[in-house]
């Protein structure tokens, strides 16, 4: 090895050695293991660390037309014991979402990040599925109530549809602490009005609480113990991101049907199976296979005089209907919004309003008719 020297700084170097370079190198390395060391904290980070968000994704499917497992035994998910019933062709299938996290254990960020990249997943705020001040116990008696009226609505808007006549009324299940009602509406009264006009059930109960509005009070005939009265209790606005006036009680629709409709669903609330559950029990019990043996797919609430209405997580719902195997879908038109451009593969959606608009989409189907002529989700 040869010497030479730096006469400038007096400095002697090995051949190929220089200090300078030597510690820009050093300082690059070091840049290098904390860019790494930062990456990898953060990776951690989003591994880890909770987000103010729940995932819905899609849920499992069940054919109305079909069966479900109860205690490790197949039952058929709708049962018309005492009635004729005709066989049925083909699927009426109901849609679920599942909600990933709530407000105990968030989604982290990685897991939300991956549901960003997903079609057929949705980010969703927390507060938008679990509101403040509501416990997860309290949403889950509300699911299930809801459910429940779903159920009964359903039967009603089929036998309406096929000219069955039947009883209702109004029960209150519990008045909501602290709320509208606390102390003015007690468990078990039957609500018959509100400002005079008769209510049935909970469709027509919320639109006159919605035009009465929270400025001013509204008057509630009920009937208490067999004792008629009449109550005022001034609305206020629901929680959540689309608000709407409410009275803070929890109600269920009871009917007097003329005869027993069972439906078997079990760990699955909300309302928004009733439009698919009214369309099953009609398939049974008339002759025609509705849809023509194809396989259908929807999803809609459903009031007793046949209105269907919006409901959550659609998108995800379509998707499910894909994987599901079904070729056509019926799609709330209220939430036509949410369906024009996220409709997955060749699945052709149809947008309904009322359970009769469901039933001319299926026999259209059945009857291979004019499917331009049926009304579509439009930008």
């Amino acid at each position: 090895m040869s010497l030479f020297t730096d006469e400038s700084r007096g400095n002697e170097f090995a051949d190929g050695f220089d200090p300078t370079v030597d510690d820009a190198r050093l300082r690059a390395r070091r840049v290098g293991w904390l860019l790494l060391s930062l990456t990898l904290f953060g990776v951690f980070g989003l591994a880890v660390l909770p987000s103010p968000y729940v995932i819905e994704r899609p849920g499992p499917v069940f054919d109305t037309l079909g069966t479900v497992t109860v205690d490790g035994d197949e039952v058929p998910l709708i049962e018309i014991p005492t009635e004729p019933t005709y066989d049925t062709e083909g699927s009426l299938s109901l849609l679920t979402v599942n909600v990933f996290g709530n407000r105990d254990q968030p989604p982290t960020w990685f897991e939300v990040i991956g549901a960003w990249l997903d079609p057929s997943q949705a980010v969703v705020p927390v507060d938008a599925v679990f509101p403040e001040g509501v416990s997860t116990e309290d949403r889950r008696e509300q699911s299930r109530i809801d459910m429940e009226n779903s159920q009964q609505e359903a039967i009603a808007a089929a036998l309406r549809a096929i000219g069955e006549p039947y009883e209702s009324q109004l029960r209150v299940v519990e008045a909501v602490a602290d709320g509208p009602s606390d102390g003015t509406i007690r468990p078990d009264d039957i609500i018959v009005a509100v400002n005079d006009v008769p209510v049935r059930d909970v469709t027509a109960l919320r639109a006159e609480i919605a035009t009465n509005g929270i400025t001013d009070p509204v008057s509630i005939d009920i009937v208490r113990a067999g004792s008629d009265r009449t109550v005022e209790v001034t609305p206020q606005l629901s929680e959540g991101d689309d608000p709407v006036p409410v009275i803070g009680v929890l109600i269920a629709g009871e009917y007097v049907f003329p005869f027993e409709v069972n439906i078997e669903l079990q760990n699955v609330g909300g309302p928004s199976a009733g439009m698919m559950f009214a369309l099953g029990i009609i398939d049974k019990l008339t002759p025609d296979s509705l849809a023509g043996g194809e396989d259908v797919a929807g999803t809609g609430t459903i009031a007793a005089d046949g209105t269907v209405g919006p409901i959550g997580g659609i998108v995800q719902k379509m998707y499910g209907a894909v994987d599901a195997g079904a070729e056509w879908f019926l799609a709330p038109i209220d939430n036509c919004n949410e369906v024009v451009g996220n409709v997955p593969g060749d699945l052709e959606v149809f947008a309904v309003a009322s359970l009769d608009d469901a039933i001319e989409v299926l026999q259209t189907i059945a009857d291979n008719g004019d499917l331009t002529e049926l009304t579509r989700c439009e930008r």
